[in-house]
């Protein structure tokens, strides 16, 4: 396929939500941008730069990096100022984010070097320039960094990018359609991040065959001939394209009346969001959407439809809540204003209304639905996302010794014909705050808030010669590295001579996300109904602090014959409490295979990421019952674990008035601290002794 060839957004199959929230931020870029949730391989970047095909043109004046439109030009505009005289057009452009991304990519990078020694502004200008007055992609958004996220919301919400260091600023317009795709199954955003986004759309893979075939057939003949299979959709484009024009002309013409406004307000009220954006940002769908359909007044209908495409998203309070928007509710309170209804003026025979997510049909093979862009692509089917956690079984939150027949512990021994009965799964207790475990020494991983790191972000500690690019002048060492230096360098009045030997760079110090990963006893032992339901709301707190640390997290259990990778090392801290929430129990304690499981995931995953350090959390009683010298086995893997100087802690789930203390020589195996799940939690007493006393222990050593 050559470089200039772009997939037909008409020739797209299904896929309706995704291809209206488009269109919709096509015709009204204050929307502020559309975040698209899915599976892989279901086409998601073909179809955003389908659409960038479609926009109109612009006119920019001739020369600049930036876009300027020459009618008026920017003033801060590092290539300016701008003459008057005639522009040029050219199609919008696209740029698209990558996850490596730095920042300098993003933002664009200043020479320090150049600005210090010769007083001369030079600018390199980055993806945010590219972008102005066209769209930025950004694929995996959720994988970024959050000073990269931080950096394109603001520019995207205001406007204007800004670089500035050590004194020196830069500033330009940034406007741009801001696009963003991730998949769940890899970590969320979080709540403030979402906000940001104007609308969000779920997509999935048709599991309808027809569909899926269709999907196939036009995939395979645009990869043959990819200008013949343009040639055969142009007048649909044409259309469409003329359409989006269409709408963007009639749309400051749209009438969003007190009435629309007041439903609006009573929706976002009842769903009770956060802030007033929501508000905000469903006034411009629905006004947008009237313009779709070719109408100066807003429908109710206009404001279900952007409703369910604005506040799904902003629901979310913590990352186990499901996304997804009560359309009963939604229903019931529209109809609390059904006398309030604008009569619709006709449409004309070419409007078409706000829920059919663009154009109809698609050409002479039938109407859209868009091909994958590695595989089979999706229908608009919203795809199946995790349900919310139910609330627990038991009341309160702290840990409990089961009794009674329900709550009678498994037998940790097994018939000859066997393993015992596994008990039924039971619902974690209620989460809470927990104490921030971390892991000691100074790390170097991506940003987050667990550990201490060097980090790019954070308080400057020091300085150093640049290893490369010069990115964080520390002003102070600069200068006193060039100031012994100016006789010798013939400067004898005032100012200062600056050479690249003189440059020293900031050492930051921050924190850091780690891997925590979490090795569950699942056992007989462990499977007292109250008990078990404790050390369930013990682990979920734990998931919910990895995720406010920016972590990446897995888990390991082990029960009866061996261990098992419950989830592998993910950012997606709901798969997590998925897992967690079904996890059946009962049966032996094999300790040792769930230590030298957790020794071999660990092996793998330094391969793949030597810099996020990792925390290993052992959840159990210390019991071991499996296999022959279980205790001797269990504590040779702790050795082993201690000795590569993985960062361990063990919280004790054991109950009762006689106590065997085994999870306490199992952490001094593992070289880590032991806690109960008292201790655990941030508030308790017991652990604000613990705290005491530990820093009390280490000012002593």
């Amino acid at each position: 396929m050559t470089a200039s060839a772009t997939y037909p957004f008409t020739a797209v199959v299904g896929m309706d939500d995704m291809r209206l929230g488009l269109l919709l931020n096509a015709i009204s870029p204050s929307i502020g941008g559309v975040l698209v949730r899915g599976e892989k391989g279901t086409a998601k970047t073909t179809t955003v730069r389908a659409l960038s095909a479609l926009l109109p043109q612009v006119v920019t004046v001739p020369g600049c990096r930036f876009s300027c439109d020459p009618a008026a030009p920017d003033p801060t505009c590092p290539d300016g100022p701008h003459a008057d005289g005639p522009g040029e057009a050219r199609p919008a452009h696209m740029a698209e984010l990558p996850v490596g991304a730095s920042e300098d990519r993003l933002v664009g990078a200043l020479d320090i070097e150049r600005a210090l020694g010769e007083g001369v502004k030079a600018f390199e200008p980055g993806l945010l320039a590219a972008a102005h007055r066209g769209v930025l992609y950004v694929d995996e958004v959720n994988l970024l960094g959050d000073h990269l996220v931080d950096s394109l919301l603001d520019a995207a919400a205001t406007g204007v990018s800004s670089v500035e260091r050590e004194g020196v600023s830069v500033r330009h317009a940034s406007r741009f359609l801001l696009v963003g795709t991730m998949n769940p199954e890899e970590g969320e955003l979080r709540p403030q991040l979402l906000d940001r986004f104007g609308l969000t759309v779920e997509v999935a893979a048709s599991r309808e065959p027809d569909e899926r075939v269709e999907v196939v057939r036009r995939r395979l003949a645009f990869d043959e001939d990819p200008a013949a299979f343009a040639a055969k959709w142009s007048a649909e484009e044409e259309t469409l394209r003329e359409r989006i024009a269409a709408a963007r002309a009639l749309l400051p013409s749209v009438r969003l009346g007190d009435g629309a406004l007041r439903r609006i307000a009573a929706v976002c009220a009842g769903f009770e969001v956060d802030g007033m954006r929501a508000d905000i940002v469903t006034a411009r769908t629905a006004s947008a959407l009237a313009a779709w359909a070719g109408r100066t007044d807003v429908l109710t209908e206009d404001v279900r439809q952007a409703a369910l495409l604005s506040l799904p998203h902003r629901r979310r309070r913590n990352p186990f809540d499901a996304p997804g928007l009560d359309e009963d509710k939604l229903d019931e309170i529209l109809r609390q204003f059904e006398d309030d209804e604008p009569e619709p003026e006709p449409e004309g025979p070419d409007d078409g209304g706000p829920g059919d997510g663009g154009p109809e049909g698609g050409g002479p093979d039938g109407g859209g639905q868009q091909p994958p862009q590695d595989g089979p692509g999706s229908d608009g089917t919203p795809p199946d996302v995790p349900q919310q956690r139910q609330e627990p079984a038991e009341s309160g939150t702290g840990p409990e010794s089961g009794s009674g027949s329900e709550s009678a512990e498994a037998p940790e021994s097994a018939p000859a014909s066997g393993e015992a009965p596994e008990a039924p799964a039971v619902a974690a207790s209620a989460p809470f705050r927990t104490r921030r475990l971390d892991v000691p020494g100074l790390g170097e991983g991506s940003d987050g808030r667990r550990s201490r790191a060097r980090t790019a972000h954070g308080r400057t500690t020091g300085s150093r010669r640049p290893r490369g690019a010069l990115s964080r002048l520390h002003l102070a060492a600069t200068v006193q590295a060039a100031a012994p230096h100016q006789r010798a360098r013939g400067r004898s009045g005032p100012g200062l001579l600056v050479r690249r030997d003189d440059l020293r760079e900031a050492v930051r110090e921050g924190r850091e996300g780690n891997l925590v990963l979490f090795v569950v006893d699942a056992s007989g032992s462990m499977a007292a109904r109250k008990r078990m339901s404790a050390v369930k709301g013990a682990v979920l707190s734990l998931l919910l602090d990895a995720y406010q640390r920016r972590d990446k997290i897995g888990m390991i259990t082990f029960r009866g014959a061996g261990a098992e990778v419950a989830l592998p090392p993910t950012s997606s801290v709901d798969a997590g409490a998925a897992r967690l929430e079904k996890l059946p129990t009962g049966g032996r304690t094999p300790l040792a295979a769930g230590l030298l499981r957790a020794h071999e995931v660990l092996r793998v995953e330094r391969l793949r990421d030597p810099s996020r350090r990792p925390l290993l959390v052992v959840v159990t009683d210390g019991r071991a019952t499996g296999g022959p010298e279980p205790l001797v086995r269990a504590a040779r893997a702790a050795r082993l674990l201690a000795g590569e100087g993985t960062a361990s802690v063990v919280v004790d789930c054991e109950q009762g008035p006689v106590r065997l203390g085994l999870a306490a020589e199992l952490g001094r195996e593992l070289r880590g601290p032991v806690v109960t799940l008292d201790e655990l939690r941030a508030d308790s007493i017991s652990a604000l002794v613990h705290t005491v006393r530990t820093t009390h222990t280490r000012r002593a050593a």
